[in-house]
């Protein structure tokens, strides 16, 4: 697991020992999101409900946890930022508990979702067209796929574990 995956699984426990001592999901996410974050969770097909942006997957009754956006950095050496959002829940990804959107600002300046996946991303040094970084897709087990940027969408590259190609 590399840095990011270890960090995405220290919140992801955060967010499961809240549940169990009762701290209302809605708290442990900021509410208030600038007009800016808004055009992001809406180019991420995320909406709105009571007060926090979701996917809305969730169907099992319980309040359903925050999307978030984790990270805003440039990625792939453009100038431009790109953002990672992320939103756990076990009965929408299973095991994993957690999805995530990454979103590339355009140069007209609008928002294009570049990825969404079940799992905990993991940006690697190796690169696709237009120095999009590869993602490595984290959860349970010990052979994750390794997405690649082709130019027009992410698609499987490889699989590895530990930076070895599986066998």
């Amino acid at each position: 697991m590399g840095r990011k995956q270890r960090r995405s699984t220290i919140a992801f426990m955060a967010w499961g020992a809240a549940l169990a001592t009762s701290v209302p999901l809605s708290s442990l996410a900021s509410t208030s999101h600038s007009a800016a974050d808004t055009t992001i969770f809406r180019a991420a097909g995320l909406t709105r409900q009571g007060g926090i942006w979701t996917s809305g997957c969730d169907e099992s009754g319980a309040p359903p946890s925050p999307a978030t956006i984790e990270e805003r950095r440039d990625l792939n050496g453009d100038g431009r930022p790109e953002v990672i959002i992320s939103e756990s829940s076990l009965f929408c990804y299973g095991n994993t508990g957690q999805a995530f959107w990454l979103l590339g600002q355009q140069a007209d300046g609008h928002w294009k979702l570049m990825a969404k996946e079940v799992g905990i991303p993991d940006f690697l040094k190796t690169k696709g067209a237009a120095g999009w970084p590869d993602i490595a897709v984290g959860g349970p087990g010990f052979c994750f796929p390794v997405l690649r940027w082709n130019g027009n969408h992410y698609a499987l590259h490889r699989r590895e574990y530990e930076g070895k190609p599986c066998r």
